[in-house]
C-alpha cells in the first residue's frame, strides 16, 4: 500500500517539483521513496512496506528497463500469476506483487486487467513509445486522479499533490458543489477542483502524443440464478468468503481487523483469526459499540483495542479530516474511521474491514422499501403524484415523507443512501446556480444498465457505482492512509461478487431481513444476535452536538462568515440551524453537508 504522483511535460529539471509533490503524500508511504524522471515523464513513489519488505521498492522496471511502474494497492493472486509468467519466460528480481504487474503488461497488454484479483491503481510508462498506461481497480478501492493543464498532464493518488506543480491552476468547480449538496459527496468523474478528474472504477486511461483516451474494461453484471435453495447460497457464501479472507491476509506484516457491532466486520474478523480488533465509539450509550465489540472479541478469543472519542477530539479534527479527504465529504462516519485507523496504526500496518457487504448482498434498510409498500405502489401513478404534491406542501409531520417519496418512480426518488438538499431547497440555499445536470441525470446511465431488473437489484447497482465508490471507499482509503495504515476489504472481491450477483433477490432482501443469505452464512461461525443485528452504520451523535452551545456557535460562525456569504444565502443556513436547535426538524445532516464544504474550502482555498 503506497501512493504515487507523476506528470508529463517539457520541464527541464523535474526532480525538485516531483519531490515536493511526493512529500505532500508522505503519509501514504512513510517507509521509503523513489523517483524516475526523463525528458518526458516524472514518476514519484511513497512506500508503506507490506510485501517483500526488503526488495519491493518502486519505481520498478522490466528486464530491459523499457517499462517503469508505480503502483498503489495489493494483488491477491500475484503468486499464481507469477508462476505463470515464469513459465512464459519472464525473469523476476523481487518477490513483490508490483513486479508481477509490469511482466503481466508485457505478456497481455491492456487485457492484463481482467486477470487481476485485488485493489489497485497503477501507472506504467513505456519509455520507448512514450506512452502512459494508468488503471484503477474494479470497484474503486484505490483512488486515481488526473488533470491536463497547459502543457502538463499530471496524475496521482491524491489531488493535493497537484498543488505543487507550477502549471496547476486551482479553481473551484461550482457545478460539483451543487451535486454534492444533494448527494453529500462528489458523484461524477469531475472533482471539486476544476479540470481535475477521478479515473472511474474499472477504467483505464492511455496518454500518448498529448492525446488522452479513457476506457472501461469491466463492469458488474447481476444475473440471479433461480432454482437453487437458500442453503445452497449460504454454502456458496461460506466458501467464497473463507477464500477471499485468506487471500486478503497475505502479508509480511501483522494484520488486524476493524470491528463494530454489526455482522459485516464481525464475520470478517472471525474468519480472519487475527490477533487484534479495533473499535471506536462515542458517548452516550446508543453511539457506543465498544462493549459489544469487546464481548465479541472475547468470543473469538482475540484482543480488542478501543477508544472513546470525545466531542472535542471529533470537532478539533475536522480541518485535518477534510484536508486528507481531498474533496469535501459530509459523511460523519469519516471522522470515526479516521480515529479507528489512528488507533489501529499504533499496533499493525494492515487492517481488514467490512465495506462492500451491503452493496453486494443487499444490506441497506432502504432496500426493503420497494418490497414493503407494494400495495400502495399499485395505486395509479397520476393519483400518487397528486397525493405527493399535496403532501409536499403541508407542514412536516411523520408519514408525509412516505407519500412524497412514493409519488415518484424509483429512479426519481432513489439516488443512493444519502439525499440531502432537493432542487427546491438548493434554490433557497445557493446564491447562484450553474449546473445543468439534475441528480436524476447523473443516476440515469446506471439505471439504464439494469433496466428490467427488480428494484432491489437496481438500487444495489446504483450504490456500487456511486455511493460505494465515492463515499464509502473514498473515506476508507483517505482516512486509513492519513494514518499510514492499509485497509483491505474482503467483501469487495471480484470472486465474491461472482457469487453475490447470482443470488436471487428473495435471498438478498425480503420484507423483514436484509442480507438474508449472508447473515445465515455468518451465523455458522458467529453468535446469532450478531448475525441478525440491524444495520446501524457508524453512529455519530451529530444531531445531539449541534444543539449544544459550543458546537452550535462554532457552526453558526461558519454559516455567517464571508466565505459562506460568497456561496450561500446565509439567512437560510441560520434558519435551518436554529430549527434544528429548537427541535423543530432534524436538519443535522443538511447542516453537516454545508459545514463540511466550508471546512474543506477553508483548508484548500483560504489556508493554502
Amino acid at each position: 500500500m503506497c501512493g504515487f504522483v507523476g506528470f508529463s511535460d517539457n520541464m527541464k529539471d523535474k526532480a525538485p517539483v516531483l519531490k515536493d509533490m511526493m512529500d505532500s503524500i508522505a503519509h501514504r508511504g512513510p517507509d521509503s521513496e523513489g523517483m524516475y524522471t526523463d525528458d518526458d515523464i516524472a514518476l514519484g513513489f511513497r512506500r508503506l512496506s507490506i510485501i517483500d519488505l526488503e526488495a519491493g521498492s518502486q519505481p520498478i522496471f522490466n528486464e530491459d528497463n523499457s517499462l517503469v511502474l508505480v503502483f498503489n494497492g495489493e494483488i491477491y493472486n500475484y503468486q499464481d500469476l507469477r508462476k505463470e509468467l515464469i513459465k512464459e519466460g519472464h525473469t523476476f528480481k523481487t518477490h513483490s506483487d508490483s513486479e508481477v504487474l509490469i511482466h503481466l503488461y508485457e505478456q497481455h497488454g491492456y487485457d492484463m486487467l481482467n486477470l487481476l484479483r485485488g485493489m489497485f491503481a497503477f501507472c506504467i510508462w513505456d519509455i520507448q513509445k512514450k506512452s502512459l498506461f494508468i488503471a484503477r481497480d474494479y470497484f474503486g478501492i484505490k483512488p486515481m486522479y488526473y488533470a491536463n493543464m497547459g502543457n502538463t498532464f499530471m496524475f496521482g493518488s491524491e489531488i493535493k499533490s497537484f498543488l505543487f506543480h507550477p502549471d496547476f491552476k486551482k479553481e473551484l468547480n461550482h457545478d460539483v458543489l451543487e451535486h454534492y449538496l444533494t448527494f453529500q459527496y462528489s458523484p461524477t468523474s469531475e472533482t471539486f477542483f476544476k479540470d481535475v478528474y477521478k479515473l472511474p472504477p474499472a477504467h483505464y486511461l492511455v496518454y500518448e502524443n498529448g492525446e488522452l483516451t479513457v476506457t472501461r474494461y469491466w463492469e458488474p453484471v447481476f444475473d440471479a440464478k433461480e432454482g437453487k435453495d437458500l442453503d445452497y447460497w449460504v454454502s456458496e457464501i461460506e466458501n467464497i468468503m473463507k477464500d477471499s479472507v485468506a487471500h486478503h491476509k497475505i502479508s509480511d506484516v501483522e494484520v488486524g481487523s476493524f470491528l463494530s457491532s454489526g455482522v459485516d466486520s464481525s464475520y470478517v474478523a472471525c474468519l480472519a483469526q487475527v490477533d487484534k480488533t479495533f473499535t471506536v465509539g462515542f458517548a452516550p450509550e446508543q453511539y457506543n459499540e465498544i462493549s459489544f465489540a469487546k464481548e465479541f472479541s472475547k468470543f473469538i478469543n482475540v484482543k480488542n483495542i478501543s477508544k472513546l472519542i470525545t466531542p472535542e477530539e471529533y470537532w478539533d479534527s475536522l480541518s485535518k479530516i477534510q484536508y486528507h479527504m481531498d474533496e469535501p465529504l459530509a459523511d460523519p462516519a469519516a471522522i470515526a474511521l479516521y480515529f479507528v485507523s489512528n488507533e489501529a496504526a499504533k499496533h499493525v500496518k494492515v487492517a481488514l474491514s467490512g465495506e462492500g457487504a451491503d452493496e453486494f448482498f443487499g444490506g441497506y434498510n432502504i432496500y426493503k422499501e420497494p418490497l414493503e409498500h407494494r400495495g400502495f405502489d399499485k395505486i395509479p401513478m397520476p393519483i400518487r403524484r397528486f397525493i405527493g404534491a399535496v403532501a409536499s406542501r403541508l407542514p412536516k409531520v411523520r408519514g408525509l415523507n412516505f407519500l412524497v417519496r412514493h409519488s415518484k418512480t424509483l429512479q426519481e426518488r432513489f439516488i443512493g443512501n444519502a439525499f440531502m438538499f432537493d432542487e427546491r431547497e438548493k434554490n433557497k440555499l445557493l446564491k447562484e446556480r450553474s449546473a445543468t445536470e439534475l441528480p436524476t441525470d447523473i443516476t440515469k446511465p446506471f439505471y439504464d444498465k439494469v433496466k428490467g431488473k427488480d428494484p432491489v437489484t437496481q438500487m444495489q447497482y446504483l450504490d456500487i457505482h456511486l455511493w460505494m465508490a465515492y463515499d464509502i471507499l473514498l473515506k476508507a482509503d483517505k482516512m486509513s492512509m492519513a494514518n499510514s495504515l492499509e485497509v483491505r476489504v474482503p467483501f469487495l472481491d471480484k470472486e465474491v461478487l461472482g457469487v453475490a450477483s447470482k443470488i436471487p433477490t428473495e435471498y438478498r432482501v425480503n420484507n423483514g431481513v436484509t442480507k438474508l443469505a449472508m447473515r445465515q452464512a455468518a451465523n455458522k461461525v458467529i453468535p446469532q444476535k450478531t448475525a441478525d443485528k440491524k444495520k446501524l452504520g457508524f453512529p455519530v451523535p451529530i444531531r445531539v452536538w449541534l444543539k449544544e452551545d459550543a458546537y452550535y456557535n462554532r457552526v453558526k460562525s461558519y454559516f455567517t462568515s464571508d466565505v459562506a456569504e460568497e456561496f450561500f444565502n446565509t439567512s437560510y443556513l441560520v434558519k435551518i440551524l436554529d430549527q434544528h436547535r429548537a427541535g423543530k426538524y432534524d436538519n443535522s445532516r443538511k447542516i453537516w453537508t454545508v459545514f463540511m464544504f466550508l471546512k474543506w474550502y477553508e483548508e484548500f482555498f483560504i489556508k493554502r
